[in-house]
């Protein structure tokens, strides 16, 4: 929205401001809407494989996790770029798909639930399936895109197809089924979410095909196989590495206890604020304590079971990325690969990801581009998942919309060495008492994380902040924010906070933000 939030426009508007120059909000919409339908029609259209992965930090091959075996995005990043130091805009699947896929962040969007929908919030604004839909291509959606009943199905050439298998386990098993009848009947009828959750690790000796990210590949495939002569736009999410870390056996068995690399920082961050700490999503499953941190043994089970996940993944994403090659499309196609938040293992005494620190925030990104002459690089630059639509639309010729707020990152794939944005920003607000009044914005420089939590319910006042400096401490051990020699860039970050994302994008050196200290 050319940088202006939800927030500002209704501010704005009482002032008179807004229907004075812009001609009001509803106008505004009608500008977006004009742009995101305008069509080239002489564009060469290519297509896109747009791959989603849930709750995947970069735990991969090519991020320089020897141990992990995932030798098919591996491959696609000696094939394409991988971007070292990308950043989601809310570390929950919901409102950081509804960011990603609108090119909007929360506070524009308003969302911050998983069932929010996109085209209910802001109805002059076109998503990413969309636009290519317009543009005519054939959009097609399997697995999970969009989180639950945020789909714009509007967007899409056919109704998006997900297993019928609800099952946050990928399939169910007779053992599944006993556990959550034994768990029904001790609880007493009580607690139905916790009862059907059953154990956080399960292992069952079942073909891939058999569990529900295979089945999404297989039907992508078979989709692919039949629009192959189209333009095409095929987004395909995988549910897994989300809990319960379920999968075939034979994926499990990859690893030893030898390859779990327990974390290198698994105690509480000195001096964080005890609202960092109200994390529930694993509790949720039988066996794990209600309070205090998993046993060793326990915790390296979980280890051991998320990388069996990824694993399981990687051979879905190698099953997609063959077809292409057989269809001969591999040189007509601009493949992404993302993940929509990262995930503590332990890390900082954390189980899930709903924090604000590297762990949750940090994910995947890889791009492959036919003719790409930066194949097998990497680059440095600081990237957000919101990038990603215009980066999509521009790659492929069609007219970025200029409300969108983020930045292509085009540029980084010629040159990945040059010069680009000096902050990305992530936010998340605590739905739990008595902090669910709390939205935490956190700024993710070359040098720091600075993290400001704000009480929503009295005017936006900080009531806590987290500094930390990752050239002395790049596992965010120690919170600095009120140390002394640390009082200048506490104030130079919380401004850049305030002032926002438009004033540290590249090119912009005549911005406050870009004015400051050059140590961040």
């Amino acid at each position: 929205m050319d940088g202006y939030s939800r927030r500002d426009f209704l501010s704005m508007a009482a002032g008179g401001a807004t229907v004075a120059l812009f001609g009001g909000y509803n106008g505004l919409l009608r500008t977006m809407a004009a742009e995101a339908v305008s069509v080239e029609k002489d564009t060469k259209k290519m297509n896109v494989l747009f791959i989603a992965i849930d709750d995947l930090r970069p735990q991969l091959g090519c991020y320089g996790h020897k141990q992990m075996i995932t030798p098919n995005i591996d491959k696609l990043a000696k094939e394409g770029m991988v971007f070292e130091r990308a950043y989601c805009q809310w570390p929950v699947c919901g409102p950081s798909r509804a960011s990603l896929l609108s090119g909007l962040r929360p506070d524009t969007l308003g969302i911050q639930h998983s069932s929010q929908s996109i085209a209910k919030t802001i109805p002059g604004s076109i998503s990413l399936p969309g636009m290519f839909h317009k543009h005519g291509y054939f959009t097609g959606s399997f697995g999970k895109i969009y989180h639950g009943k945020g789909d714009d199905w509007k967007s899409w050439s056919e109704e998006p197809w997900r297993d019928p298998l609800s099952s946050w386990q990928g399939y169910v098993s007779e053992e599944t089924e006993k556990l959550r009848q034994k768990l029904w009947e001790e609880r007493g009828k009580k607690d139905l979410f916790l009862s059907v959750n059953g154990r956080p690790v399960e292992i069952t000796d079942l073909p891939d095909d058999q569990f529900r990210d295979g089945r999404t590949a297989r039907k992508a495939i078979e989709v692919m196989r039949r629009v192959k002569d189209k333009p095409f736009f095929l987004a395909v999410g995988f549910v897994k590495p989300h809990l319960p870390f379920a999968c075939p056996k034979k994926y499990w068995d990859y690893y030893k206890d030898s390859d779990i690399e327990m974390p290198k920082n698994p105690s509480r961050v000195k001096g964080s604020p005890d609202m960092v700490y109200v994390w529930s999503e694993l509790r949720e499953y039988y066996g794990v304590p209600q309070d205090g941190l998993p046993s060793e043994k326990l915790a390296r089970r979980l280890i051991h079971g998320y990388y069996s996940c990824v694993s399981f993944i990687d051979a879905q994403v190698g099953l997609l990325l063959n077809e292409l090659d057989k269809l001969g499309l591999r040189d007509n196609t601009v493949i992404v690969l993302w993940g929509d938040q990262g995930f503590h293992l332990g890390d900082q005494a954390i189980w899930g990801k709903h924090t604000l620190y590297e762990k949750a925030v940090r994910v995947p990104l890889i791009f492959s581009v036919p003719g790409q002459k930066t194949a097998g690089q990497r680059t440095d630059a600081l990237v957000e998942l919101v990038d990603i639509y215009p980066t999509l639309v521009e790659l492929c010729g069609l007219e970025v919309p200029k409300y969108l707020e983020g930045t292509s990152v085009v540029p980084l794939l010629e040159n990945p060495n040059q010069l680009w944005k000096r902050a990305a920003f992530t936010q998340w607000q605590y739905w739990e008492e008595p902090y669910d009044t709390i939205m935490g914005y956190t700024v993710r420089t070359d040098r720091y994380r600075y993290i400001e939590w704000q009480d929503c319910g009295n005017d936006n006042k900080v009531v806590a902040a987290e500094l930390y400096d990752y050239s002395r401490d790049p596992e965010e051990t120690i919170n600095v924010a009120d140390k002394a020699e640390y009082a200048e860039m506490v104030k130079e970050l919380s401004e850049m906070i305030k002032l926002g994302w438009k004033t540290v994008l590249p090119k912009k050196l005549n911005s406050p933000v870009m004015q400051l200290s050059q140590k961040v």
